[in-house]
């Protein structure tokens, strides 16, 4: 090589690197007057409403802030391995003690409990409100009059796992048809029997839409195996005190009542039918005003 070919490659090289140096510094530049880090990913479970409608919200609340918010969508499992990985800042929908308590076990040490938003949580069987059973106990000698079927949500979700462990072998469900798919399909199975006035029985969960939407009672669990009432939670990833110390306060401080649940989940899923949530979530928020600005107060 020449000295000039080298000198020319010493220059080229101390310019990239003051270009790196400088996209580095461009990059930790992008903080927002609270010391926030101004982008921001929001991992949501895929089906679980209440969780899209808390995401959403805060979404609108957080851009109106400046922030940059992504919202990516996945299975529980992905979820918790790409919080922990620190591929996701925040996770809005983590159901405990039972829902997730497994994850929480596998990934617990490497995420952070931001606390319970809503203290409301609870799985459930639901039936349309005139089926002729009210016990999961009497599920199984009944099952010809719901042909033989129970209709689930994502093979992915805690409620599936319980409903296979726990519901299916202590009722002795084993010879019930246990359709897993999405919850949309459930919805859709739900619209579909309701609208032809037949039996149906899903896997459900309060708080949701479905409950004000359909007429649907929830089976008696005499044998609990579905738990008790659990909080929804908020989880960040192990660095999220560092990189968004304003916004894990606000979450840790987070509250939403069912009531206030169901109206936004009602404007999102049940009057709403498009996938276009931003308008439906503002007009909310214009409703709401008042609870909305005492998130970030």
């Amino acid at each position: 090589m020449t000295k000039r070919h080298l000198i020319s490659t010493i220059a080229l090289g101390g310019a990239a690197a003051l270009a790196l140096s400088g996209c580095a510094a461009s990059a930790e530049a992008e903080t927002l007057d609270n010391g926030d880090q101004k982008d921001l990913t929001i991992a949501v479970f895929n089906g679980w409403d209440e969780g899209i409608a808390a995401s959403e919200l805060w979404k609108t609340v957080l851009e109106e802030q400046g922030y940059d918010v992504e919202l990516e969508y996945a299975d529980a499992a992905p979820v918790f391995q790409g919080l922990s990985d620190g591929d996701y800042d925040v996770t809005l929908d983590t159901w405990l003690p039972v829902t997730h308590a497994d994850y929480i076990e596998q990934y617990g040490d490497d995420i952070v409990d931001l606390g319970a938003w809503n203290e409301d949580a609870k799985l459930t069987i639901a039936v349309n409100e005139d089926a002729p059973v009210d016990s999961l106990a009497d599920l199984a000698a009944n099952a010809d009059a719901f042909d033989n079927r129970l209709v689930g949500i994502e093979p992915g979700s805690g409620l599936n796992r319980v409903t296979t462990d726990s519901v299916i072998p202590t009722y002795g469900l084993d010879g019930i048809d246990y359709l897993t798919s999405s919850t949309p399909a459930m919805l859709a199975e739900l619209t579909a029997a309701t609208d032809a006035g037949e039996n149906i029985a899903v896997t459900l969960w309060r708080p949701h839409w479905a409950y004000d939407a359909f007429p649907l009672k929830d089976l008696e669990d005499p044998e609990g195996t579905l738990g008790d009432a659990e909080g929804i939670h908020s989880f960040g990833s192990a660095s999220l005190e560092e990189t968004h110390p304003t916004l894990a306060g606000w979450l840790q401080d987070f509250s939403m009542d069912s009531e206030l649940l169901y109206s936004l989940e009602n404007a999102m899923f049940n009057e709403n039918d498009t996938d276009d949530y931003g308008p439906v979530v503002e007009q909310w928020i214009a409703d709401n005003q008042e609870y909305v600005d005492s998130l970030t107060s």
